[in-house]
């Protein structure tokens, strides 16, 4: 499939919302209890957020769901709450063509930061966020969801990091125009993960488990040294987070 195939657009009738609330169940397999409801989509629509869907056809094959957000001080961005694309159209550019028209709506309402949490053991997802999008993280966030039923999140502890996605920054516009920065931040530490990660976890979550919990010393240990991850690496044996000190540009 190529992403050329699949047409974007913003959702607003009720039953192309109900559509996006039961592709989470295909995609994560949520139980009803976990499901993201109609009403939030709804609400997303009418307070400045952002619901797009991919179609193949007529099927929605992907949506993408963004609330706004307001941090202490009064500054406000996009939280990126939930991006999803059925399991064939994976490894497409399709997530990608997503989060840019998202960067490209953002822009146009004069927002400049876009969030979103992510799994620290998800390397791909990683490489993709750090590499492809030229987000920077800056915070660990331990449990943030709960332990869920879903099957991708195996039964560990939902830990997660938050992406920061400076839209408008020089890092940003290189990266995603396909440029590389001129001037990355020097690399003072590193924190890896065994690439077959995803097996682990599914045979023998205790191991998991305890490189989660490494992990997130780690991230936590630097984080409060004023570190960022500026970049990823992956290799076959490990994908390693990069970190230095960021100042935003741009």
């Amino acid at each position: 499939m190529s992403p050329s195939a699949v047409t974007l657009r913003a959702l607003t009738t009720h039953q192309e919302l109900r559509d996006a609330v039961e592709l989470q169940r295909e995609i994560w397999g949520f139980s009803d209890l976990e499901l993201l409801p109609l009403r939030l989509f709804v609400v997303a629509t009418k307070v400045g957020g952002q619901v797009f869907g991919a179609y193949d056809g007529e099927r929605m094959v992907g949506f993408l769901l963004g609330i706004p957000g307001l941090k202490p001080g009064g500054k406000s961005y996009l939280h990126s709450h939930m991006l999803g694309v059925l399991p064939e159209y994976r490894n497409t550019g399709l997530g990608r063509l997503m989060k840019l028209r998202q960067r490209e709506d953002a822009l146009a309402k004069g927002v400049d930061l876009i969030e979103w949490t992510f799994d620290p053991l998800e390397l791909k997802n990683a490489y993709f966020n750090i590499e492809r999008l030229g987000a920077i993280v800056r915070r660990y966030v331990h449990n943030q969801y709960g332990i869920t039923g879903s099957h991708l999140h195996g039964g560990l502890p939902t830990d997660r990091l938050i992406a920061e996605w400076w839209i408008a920054s020089d890092r940003a516009q290189a990266i995603v125009s396909g440029q590389p920065e001129t001037t990355r931040p020097a690399v003072e530490a590193r924190i890896s993960a065994p690439s077959n990660i995803a097996a682990i976890r599914s045979e023998d979550p205790k191991r998991a488990r305890q490189i989660q919990e490494d992990m997130g010393r780690q991230f936590e240990e630097y984080f409060g040294q004023g570190l960022a991850v500026i970049g990823f690496e992956k290799s076959p044996e490990t994908g390693t987070y990069l970190l230095g000190r960021w100042e935003r540009k741009g």
